[in-house]
């Protein structure tokens, strides 16, 4: 014989022996080899996005932290019953108290230049600040009282180290007097930073140190309890009709398919079915939650009942059968034994299609959430916009108050997706049963 097997050998006459665990011992170090570039590269990838994700957060952070601080400068207000007199409380001119103070503080200026400069340095929201205390403690008229009024914004920034001093007079916004008069007051301890409740409590504005999100986070409440209402019933009913009750032939197969696709439609072609049909066809208000809440609920539908059919498919076919040998109709063997068993994995599809809505943008611009909204939303009929718009609104805003002002909403509003995603998570630990 040319050659025989021998003690895992291979007997080669023109050759030297290659043993067969030689050759695995080769392909297993190969494969090894390829084991721990595979490691490597889902490692460098976590990382990259793990990198990524930091930097992201940090520059939103680093942004937009310092919004949430406000600078005001302290001047002693007289309330001249004299000034006041001449009109009623509400309509007086309290912008004239404001630069007496001013001009009380700094009698050397004189010019009208330097008297505009120098009252430019306060925000118009002092006069606001005054009126409300006037018409909230009459008997303050006539005397003279401390007031830590609102710094304009090009002040807030330049205190907040947002613009450089060093640069050359018409390379910024303050000038060189302006500086000398805050250094002044700055001296004598009448600028301070405090903490920014405006920012909570009040709605949008022109005026960068007096904008809020008081009236966007009402908006998205709103516009999110619609969507809740609707949504969460509706879709929960579909997925229990399509699992349960529906017959599968090919009106059911086209239905699903067609929920599967609607999950993943563009959200703005959500925006343009709400314009034309709630809008243009049903005559809703414009830029009102309500319609919001619609559009929003045709976008999460598809979501939430995909969910709500994954949670009936988990439960096993035995309780099923149990119920229904025990002498339980369908109804009942679903509504009482099925449907509570499904409905945290219900629950935790509709937190993550509620979190989603929460942070779109494109639908709600087509039916008109973009408005300039000052007013706080009394309901879901009155106009308002929302988290998401707000952010948008402010990013093509100028002034650089307004790009703090879009990273501490951005911040603010990846808190509450944070505060959904986790309490799905919470309920789906809490509620989980394996089976």
């Amino acid at each position: 014989m040319g050659g025989r097997l021998r003690n895992g050998s291979a007997m080669n006459s023109q050759g030297p022996q290659i043993r067969t665990i030689d050759i695995v011992k080769q392909g297993l170090a190969r494969r090894y080899r390829a084991e721990r570039r595979f490691r490597f590269y889902g490692f460098a990838a976590i990382v990259l996005s793990i990198t990524a994700l930091a930097l992201l957060f940090i520059s939103i952070i680093g942004n937009g932290y310092t919004a949430f601080w406000q600078t005001r400068i302290l001047l002693d207000i007289t309330f001249d019953a004299a000034e006041l007199q001449r009109d009623t409380l509400a309509s007086a001119d309290y912008e004239a108290l404001v630069r007496a103070a001013l001009q009380e503080k700094f009698p050397e200026v004189q010019s009208r230049q330097e008297r505009r400069l120098l009252n430019s340095m306060i925000s118009t929201a002092a006069a606001f600040e005054l009126r409300n205390m006037a018409l909230g403690a009459p008997d303050i008229i006539g005397k003279t009282v401390p007031v830590w009024v609102f710094a304009d914004d090009d002040i807030d920034m330049i205190v907040k180290g947002q613009f450089s001093r060093d640069v050359a007079e018409e390379n910024r916004r303050v000038s060189d007097r302006q500086l000398a008069w805050l250094d002044r007051l700055t001296a004598d301890g009448r600028v301070d930073t405090k903490f920014n409740l405006t920012f909570f409590r009040s709605g949008d504005s022109r005026e960068p140190e007096q904008a809020g999100i008081w009236g966007a986070v009402m908006g998205s409440f709103y516009t999110l309890v619609i969507t809740l209402l609707l949504s969460f019933p509706v879709g929960v009913a579909a997925a229990v009709y399509l699992e349960e009750f529906a017959r599968k032939n090919r009106w059911t197969d086209l239905i699903e398919v067609n929920i599967n696709n609607l999950a993943a439609v563009p959200s703005i072609v959500f925006g343009l079915l709400g314009l034309a049909v709630f809008l243009n066809f049903f005559g809703l208000p414009r830029s009102a939650p309500l319609v919001g809440g619609l559009v929003l609920t045709l976008m999460t539908l598809p979501t939430i009942i995909i969910a709500s059919r994954s949670a009936l498919k988990s439960v096993p076919p035995s309780i099923r059968e149990a119920a229904l040998g025990v002498g339980a109709s369908k109804m009942q063997m679903v509504v009482h034994h099925v449907l509570p068993l499904a409905l945290p994995g219900m629950l935790t599809g509709t937190i993550i299609g509620m979190a989603r809505a929460l942070g779109e943008s494109a639908p709600l611009l087509m039916i008109g959430m973009v408005a300039f909204i000052v007013d706080i939303p009394k309901g879901i009929f009155d106009p308002a916009t929302v988290l998401p718009v707000q952010i948008y609104l402010w990013a093509d805003s100028p002034e650089r108050a307004f790009v703090e002002r879009t990273s501490a909403a951005i911040i603010v509003l990846l808190a509450f997706l944070l505060v959904m995603n986790a309490t799905a998570v919470i309920l789906r630990k809490k509620f989980e049963r394996r089976w």
